[in-house]
């Protein structure tokens, strides 16, 4: 029986982390010291009290059906949350859950766009961005992010035509794998933006509780104007390292949270109720003190991965947010790609290519601050020691 393909897997190819896992083992085969930086999965556990709730609702056995809709007291988590952390009061309609952030990326642009309809999308940006946007059959105009501009979007060269024929925008900030945040006057300028050109904002903040140098970290929707134009996703998974749990939730404009609940309706029962427990435990007690210990454990982490290559001479800019670094490749080199290969096999520093997050990520890679400052400084004496840096 021949079995035919459909033609939209065309666009789905090996993934990068699987290709760098596959160099990983190789290196480990050899008996060698792997460092790796790749995969922005957080080292942290989950704060235990967290768990303990987790593991004492899995024992209910009537926790185990389908749990259909949230709880009252998940939404009520949220809204509590939200008000006390941003200052933001969000109703009951404004509110739903999703299974990650990643699956709702995935799905969220069906009930909102029609196949062709054009969505704008970063570049370089988190690839669920895009590859949602491919799965409903959108149109793409890839926005370029841009060093010079702080990485930031510059709506003025936007054409008026890309303009008219926009739908959806997706922005992110603290930005994946930018590593930077943006001011007031952005978040301000792009609400502008979207009503002047009837857009609506998908706005990812995974990251607001893991920003630098004693700067707050901001939701976009505590800016006058946020909720007529758009919704945010809140994810648990940095904040409270509940990253297997898959626990988060869009927030915002309630037309838009009607018609993604009853899409997901048709293929999804909910999320389990165990989880949902966890997840108002983390929203509703103190645990900011825990969250403000841990950031500043990641800036510890940046601390060592940039002052160390910068002693080598390799220049990583500091982190603005996110637990990530950002930064270009050095002058001997052409390909992020090539580069990557070549750091893995000669130092057993594994990192990611810029050019995995669009075209304008080439010649910069991404390392995820997902050791101790420790191993850090023993990665960087391993690069050092390697010679790739002087070739």
């Amino acid at each position: 029986m021949k079995i035919e393909i459909a033609d939209k897997m065309k666009g789905f190819e090996a993934g990068i982390f699987s290709i760098l896992n596959d160099r990983k083992l190789e290196v480990e085969r050899a008996g060698r010291k792997v460092y790796n930086f790749s995969v922005g999965t957080p080292d942290f556990k989950p704060f235990p009290h967290i768990m303990k709730t987790v593991s004492d609702a899995c024992l209910v056995p009537g926790n185990y059906g389908y749990s259909i809709s949230d709880m009252k007291e998940l939404t009520d988590a949220v809204i509590y949350r939200y008000k006390k952390r941003y200052g933001v009061d969000i109703g009951r309609d404004e509110v739903m859950s999703i299974y990650g952030s990643q699956e709702g990326m995935a799905h969220i642009f069906q009930p909102l766009i029609n196949p062709g309809d054009v969505v704008l999308v970063p570049n370089p940006g988190y690839p669920i961005f895009s590859m949602g946007a491919y799965l409903a059959q959108a149109s793409q105009w890839r926005y370029p992010l841009l060093p010079e501009n702080n990485y930031l979007p510059d709506f003025e060269h936007i054409p008026e035509d890309v303009r008219a024929a926009a739908k959806v925008m997706v922005v992110s900030y603290p930005a994946n794998p930018l590593c930077v945040t943006a001011p007031d006057s952005f978040y301000e300028e792009l609400i502008a933006f979207a009503k002047a050109n009837d857009i609506i904002i998908i706005h990812d903040n995974a990251y607001s509780d893991i920003v630098y140098d004693g700067k707050p970290g901001k939701s976009f929707l505590s800016f006058p104007g946020a909720r007529e134009v758009g919704v945010e996703f809140y994810s648990l998974s940095k904040t409270f390292n509940y990253t297997g749990a898959r626990m988060s939730f869009v927030v915002g404009n309630a037309q838009i949270v009607d018609v993604f609940k009853r899409f997901r309706s048709q293929i999804d029962y909910g999320i389990f109720y165990p989880v949902q427990m966890g997840a108002i435990d983390a929203l509703t007690n103190d645990y900011d003190e825990e969250i403000h210990r841990q950031c500043a454990e990641y800036q510890k982490r940046r601390d060592a991965l940039c002052d160390g290559f910068d002693r080598l001479g390799w220049h990583i800019p500091k982190s603005q947010g996110t637990m990530f670094a950002w930064g270009p490749i050095p002058e001997n080199f052409s390909s992020s790609s090539d580069f990557v290969i070549e750091l893995i096999e000669k130092s057993g520093v594994i990192c990611t290519p810029g050019i995995s997050f669009g075209s304008l990520g080439e010649g910069f890679v991404r390392f995820a601050l997902v050791l101790p400052p420790e191993e850090i400084s023993q990665a960087v004496e391993a690069v050092d020691k390697c010679g790739i840096l002087s070739r």
